[in-house]
């Protein structure tokens, strides 16, 4: 086998009509496997051409005069009789399209295995899997933290028309580490890897890497208990000198379905009103204190939304928001108030996904109703007395086993209980169902989430498939 001893450059195209004349040309070089194949498309087009001749009667052209004197002499057949030349001139034209689409076929499967030589079998699923998805509704879910990462991965499976918009205010882990650590600063980049890997399209290899926490002998080396994800988008952001550059060019190396955006590359911090009359400082600290929580806002108030965030709730046909912390993950983005005006002003199905169970030291005591209270608290001042952020509310009405409860109560957490009637009676439109998946800890199941807000989709009047 001869072995190719240079490089092979890769330049730019030139522009204009020269570059796409040189571009094109490029297909007859040698060894592109494809000059063979397309050679069959003209040889296609003589059966057809001679088979239309034969359907329309003319005997101008010396072979379909040859062809008739050949079919009188060796069949005994006439050929100008429409019996004869009828059937005759359809079955060239199926031969003629038959060589030409198998041409095409074997061009597209020279350049399929050029390019992705292991996936050639699976070619016809993924294009039909592609087409079908690319065909979902258009949809946008608002949250943060692992709720919404959930809720995204049974999403993907009936769209590629994905928006995730993701809080910014994480300030514990690795994303409270990198900003404190990085000279230029950071916005909490966490929960924006997380969505980024629950829409990943690529190997689990690739999935597992952006997850990968680092160990080190000393804990306080810098390095410790940092995610590769995490690191990779900081390292992104100070290259392209642009966070939300930076999470694009990050989608594209995952391969991700749909979109990630940032509800603001201001930077924000949470704010907690506590019951006490005291203001915290930070969603880590919000969340780990026992005073009940007030009410919550940002600082600055009036952070500014990413013109594409607003867009994509605009175009929506679904806006789903939660599952997920109510007071750290869900309101934080509609405390933006473009984004909370432009989601109580769509004519999209809007969902809330109410958690399955309480969070210690911030929803104690909460029921279904609760949750839905707090976020309409939150975003009234505003909206008009008769917009809502949401009309249906998604409530799991499935206990969870015995021993799972019993977990969840050594940490102070208990099972949100679904008091449906009081959400109708705040004039919302309750959904009970079986949502959960439990396993080793409680809690929604993807695929349960994406086939009821699906099925509400399709049965909503004017806006269903």
């Amino acid at each position: 086998m001869a072995t190719n001893l240079r490089p092979i450059p890769d330049t730019p195209r030139p522009a204009g009509t020269r570059g796409k004349v040189q571009s094109n040309l490029k297909w007859l070089y040698p060894g592109m496997r494809v000059k063979r194949w397309l050679l069959l498309i003209p040889l296609g087009m003589v059966p057809i051409l001679l088979g239309v001749l034969s359907l329309i009667g003319l005997r101008t052209v010396e072979i379909h005069e040859r062809m008739e004197i050949f079919l009188l002499e060796r069949l005994g057949v006439t050929p100008n009789v429409p019996a004869v030349y009828v059937p005759l001139g359809i079955t060239l034209i199926l031969i003629g399209m038959a060589i030409i689409l198998t041409a095409f076929a074997l061009v597209n499967r020279s350049i399929v295995q050029a390019i992705a030589p292991d996936s050639l079998s699976e070619l016809p699923d993924k294009l039909h899997r592609r087409i079908a998805l690319s065909q979902g509704a258009k949809t946008v879910a608002l949250g943060g933290g692992t709720g919404l990462s959930t809720l995204l991965r049974g999403l993907k499976q009936y769209t590629s028309n994905l928006t995730a918009v993701v809080t910014m205010t994480d300030d514990g882990g690795s994303s409270g580490l990198l900003q404190r650590q990085l000279v230029a600063g950071i916005l909490p980049p966490g929960d924006i890897r997380n969505c980024l890997v629950a829409l990943a399209d690529s190997e689990p290899r690739m999935q597992e890497l952006f997850q990968y926490r680092f160990e080190t002998r000393d804990e306080k080396d810098g390095l410790y208990g940092h995610s590769f994800g995490n690191l990779l988008i900081a390292a992104m952001a100070d290259i392209t000198g642009d966070f939300e550059r930076a999470v694009e060019e990050t989608s594209t190396i995952l391969n991700i379905r749909g979109r990630v955006l940032p509800t603001s590359v201001d930077s924000v911090v949470l704010v907690g009103e506590m019951a006490d009359g005291t203001e915290i400082t930070g969603e880590t600290s919000i969340a780990g204190t026992d005073v009940p929580i007030q009410r919550i806002k940002l600082c600055p108030d009036s952070p500014k939304p990413l013109s594409n965030v607003i867009e994509a709730i605009r175009q929506a046909e679904i806006i789903v928001m939660g599952p997920g912390s109510v007071f750290t993950s869900i309101i934080p983005n509609l405390l933006v108030k473009e984004i909370a005006q432009a989601v109580a002003a769509s004519p999209a199905l809007k969902v809330y996904v109410c958690n399955v169970m309480t969070q210690p030291g911030e929803t104690d005591d909460f029921t279904a109703s609760d949750h839905v209270r707090v976020i309409e608290e939150h975003v009234a001042p505003f909206l008009t007395p008769r917009q809502r952020i949401f009309d249906y509310v998604l409530v799991n009405a499935v206990r969870p086993s015995s021993e799972a409860l019993a977990r969840y109560q050594n940490v102070g957490a208990e099972f949100v209980v679904p008091d449906v009637e009081k959400i109708a009676a705040m004039g919302y439109k309750p959904v009970k169902g079986n949502f959960i998946s439990e396993r080793t800890v409680v809690r929604h199941d993807p695929e349960k989430i994406a086939r009821a807000v699906l099925r509400l989709f399709s049965e909503r009047p004017f806006m269903g498939k």
